[in-house]
């Protein structure tokens, strides 16, 4: 290796692209295009051919974006395309219920009105969002995306990581970002271990058209088996995600349309009035996984790739973002300092500012969850007497509204709307 050849590969400069993100869901995309308003090069791998996700039709999969994610999708450019699609969270009512009865009348409630910044949240389909995070890669300089590849191996060495994709092509660059979902692959290469239990229990995730008007209000219902949410949408339709022990949930599973339809509607009771099934109907596993780390050496993980959580506050997504608002700031505030983002002490600046915090939602929402998820009449009690004591105190219910809002603590610059 000659004087220049050696130099060039010190600086980086024989590297392909900066960063390399395994995944293309949507922590993928929104990562990559905030890493490119910070300058640097990326390449996005998504297993999925580009035109699976975008080209779908309705299917009643939603996502609930705090504020603060929000925020992020405008700072991003992304958010114009999905606007006029978007629900408005206007409010949140959560009570208790007993089947055959449904909800009982709720015991608290939040409304946008409390908030000075407006809506609570937005509720968008999977395939809105999908199509237009698509449609501003396609545009963004400095990404580069590829459709229907994967990453199937990493190798560190020194001042680069070098990534080989399922295609046969070798690839290197500074940082190797896993985004690649709970069993990632790039997690698992780099040595990362992962904790967690499963909840016993499956969600069954699907829409409806209420006969009664959402007025763009989410409820939670606390059942026995496991919460139920009823998520607003656009167009009059709700989004459903009801968990259920996973014994019933295969049950409920195996009904044909009617027959869960009828049951689901005695789930809800006066909350909707008579409903109609919307779209396909889904069902998936609920456990919690955390990450031991969320960086190695010229690896970061992002998303559910460093923490799976319980979907009881619609949370999973916002963290995701969260994230990527983090990572991409540390990344692009030490290149601008001339310093190497793949480095240790880079990295552990992102996992410093996240891992408590996504750690102690997920933990938070496993509580609450094995608080609700049950009979006991102690507890059932003690929930009453609490959610009661919040309604009635501004100190708390404010905090809460916030922390929903994604408002709370120490925020990245593109959750508060800012470019990098």
């Amino acid at each position: 290796m000659d004087f220049a050849t050696g130099w060039a590969h010190i600086l980086g400069m024989d590297r392909d692209y900066d960063v390399i993100i395994a995944g293309g869901g949507l922590n993928g995309p929104a990562l990559a295009l905030a890493l490119a308003q910070g300058g640097l090069r990326v390449l996005v791998v998504d297993a999925r051919p580009a035109s699976a996700r975008a080209s779908e039709g309705f299917d009643g999969r939603a996502y609930a974006l705090a504020l603060a994610s929000q925020r992020l999708l405008s700072a991003l450019g992304v958010w114009p395309a999905v606007a006029a699609l978007a629900q408005p969270i206007l409010g949140i009512r959560t009570s208790d219920g007993v089947p055959p009865e449904g909800a009982a009348p709720f015991l608290l409630g939040f409304d946008h009105g409390e908030l000075d910044e407006g809506a609570m949240g937005f509720m968008v389909e999977d395939r809105h969002l999908y199509a237009a995070f698509l449609a501003v890669l396609e545009a963004a300089p400095g990404v580069t995306l590829r459709s229907g590849d994967s990453v199937v191996g990493q190798r560190v060495d020194g001042a680069q990581v070098t990534v080989a994709l399922a295609s046969g092509q070798v690839l290197r660059a500074a940082l190797l970002v896993g985004c690649d979902g709970r069993t990632s692959g790039v997690a698992q290469r780099a040595g990362i271990r992962r904790h967690g239990w499963g909840y016993g229990q499956t969600a069954l995730v699907g829409a409806i058209r209420p006969e009664h008007p959402h007025q763009g209000l989410a409820h939670q219902v606390f059942l026995p088996e496991g919460p139920l949410a009823i998520l607003p949408l656009r167009g009059g339709l709700a989004s459903i995600v009801w968990s259920e022990s996973e014994a019933n949930a295969r049950t409920i599973a195996a009904m044909g349309d009617e027959e869960y339809r009828v049951l689901l509607e005695s789930r809800i009771g006066h909350l909707t009035g008579h409903l109609d099934l919307a779209g396909p109907r889904f069902s998936y596993p609920l456990t919690l996984t955390l990450a031991d780390r969320y960086a190695a050496p010229r690896i970061a993980l992002v998303g559910d790739a460093a923490h799976g959580v319980h979907p009881i506050a619609g949370q999973g997504l916002n963290l995701g973002l969260r994230d990527v608002a983090a990572l991409a700031e540390v990344l692009a505030e030490a290149r601008a300092r001339g310093e190497d983002i793949g480095a240790v002490d880079v990295l552990e600046r992102y996992q410093l500012w996240r891992r408590f915090d996504s750690t102690v939602l997920a933990l938070g929402m496993d509580a609450v969850n094995r608080l609700f998820s049950n009979t006991n009449p102690f507890l059932r009690a003690v929930r009453g007497l609490g959610m009661r004591a919040v309604a009635a105190m501004p100190g708390p219910r404010r905090s809460f509204i916030r922390e929903a809002a994604g408002l709370s603590g120490t925020l990245p610059k593109l959750l508060s709307g800012q470019r990098l």
